[in-house]
């Protein structure tokens, strides 16, 4: 592990007057001219116990894949693989991922493996999911503030983000995963989840200053742009190639003083690309 200090300027860490949602809101170019769409709509932030109430309604307990047995079983071995954060176990057990996997597809949605969801893109292995929520959330009081993800995908993450935050924005570049994962998760009625159409690698600067950032691609570098939405004492996670290793799992941590990077495990995501599809 390297910590290396930064001197980016970046946000204050005062919070931004969060704007409203009606649905199917596009609000323009932002940053390098790439439109973003709102979806998830909601005029007002609901309370976390209200958001919780409202999602565990709609994860309802039955046999099979639906059961929650079948939850609590992924929870135990991530556990053993040394996962520790009881809250992000837990909302490992709350999220059913077989619902965001193809059907042909479901019997291995709680084994240990990444699988495709269409589009060259796939979902993460819950370890690796639980690992990076687990160093996004390290240290921080739950439920976090705003956090913006960068790669929707299936919505998957997102959904077990929404348990962890008071409020998630996730960004998805390829229309075809945006509207699958728009439909996913509509019905389970996730107040505190908006899901935006747009380039990731500008980030979302209308919803900066964010508590947490977290990526689901990893390019040659972190963007500027990602660090530069960070609020102070926000922390970023990320895959990205700073090397000739391959790609690492990376930590930026925005301090008063600046930026402190760490540099984890190896890991293997998606490419991270701009523009959108």
């Amino acid at each position: 592990m390297k910590s290396t200090p930064g001197a980016l300027p970046g946000a204050t860490g005062v919070p931004k007057p969060r704007p409203s949602f009606p649905a199917r809101l596009d609000t323009g170019p932002v940053a390098a001219g790439v439109g973003v769409t709102r979806e998830i709509a909601n005029k007002s932030m609901p309370s976390s116990a209200a958001g919780k109430k409202s999602f565990d309604s709609a994860l309802p307990v039955g046999v099979g894949l639906d059961s929650s047995a079948v939850r609590a079983a992924m929870v135990r071995k991530l556990a053993a693989m040394g996962i520790s954060h009881s809250q992000v176990l837990q909302a490992m057990g709350d999220v059913e991922r077989h619902r965001f996997v193809d059907s042909a597809l479901v019997n291995q949605a709680y084994e240990d493996t990444s699988l495709p969801i269409g589009l060259g893109q796939t979902i993460s292995k819950p370890n690796v999911v639980a690992r990076m929520l687990e160093l996004l959330v390290h240290n921080q009081t739950l439920p976090m503030g705003r956090v913006l993800e960068i790669g929707t995908g299936c919505g998957y993450q997102a959904a077990v983000l929404a348990r962890l935050c008071r409020e998630v924005y996730s960004i998805e570049r390829l229309k075809g995963l945006h509207d699958k994962a728009r439909d996913l998760l509509r019905p389970l009625r996730v107040p505190n989840l908006h899901l935006l159409f747009g380039d990731g690698m500008v980030g979302f600067v209308e919803g900066a200053p964010y508590a947490g950032i977290i990526a689901a691609a990893g390019g040659d570098a972190v963007p500027r742009a990602w660090t530069d939405q960070l609020a102070v004492g926000g922390r970023l996670v990320a895959p990205a190639s700073l090397g000739t290793a391959g790609q690492s799992l990376v930590v930026i941590d925005r301090t008063p003083t600046g930026l402190v990077q760490q540099v984890l495990e190896p890991v293997q995501f998606v490419p991270l690309k701009s523009g959108i599809a």
